[in-house]
């Protein structure tokens, strides 16, 4: 089965797996997936992600989820631009989630990277996903 929006699919794993409070889940691996992924981990809303490779060229990457006295550290995890409505953004423009307590995850042309690090870079691109 064919899935139109990759990322998306990864990140309804990742909430559907802390509704049932799961310590880890697993999504197929692909390069934007794993770069998101270091950026989540960077900002320390997962443990963090180990890449499976099960011998039949269709490599797993297995995350392992945070929690914090018992609730998810990620509170909200929404897709920004989807296959559908890209969503661009200046540097200038990039979203601030939550007055900077939460994190804008942008792809720009130096890689994929957190609205912060995008702003002290001074690129902007598009804004993947919203983190809190």
């Amino acid at each position: 089965m064919s899935v139109n929006d990759p990322l998306g699919d990864m990140l309804t794993r990742i909430r559907n797996a802390q509704m049932r409070k799961r310590s880890t889940v697993r999504s197929p691996s692909s390069k934007l997936r794993l770069r998101v992924l270091e950026v989540l981990q960077e900002e320390g809303f997962i443990r963090g992600y180990e890449v499976i490779d099960k011998g039949d060229h269709k490599p797993e990457v297995e995350i392992s989820l945070k929690y914090f006295d018992g609730r998810p550290v990620i509170r909200e995890l929404n897709r920004v631009s989807t296959p559908g409505r890209r969503y661009y953004s200046g540097v200038s423009e990039l979203p601030q989630v939550r007055n900077g307590l939460g994190v804008s995850i942008v792809s720009t042309p130096k890689g994929v990277m957190s609205d912060a690090r995008a702003r002290a870079e001074n690129v902007g691109g598009e804004v993947l996903c919203q983190v809190f």
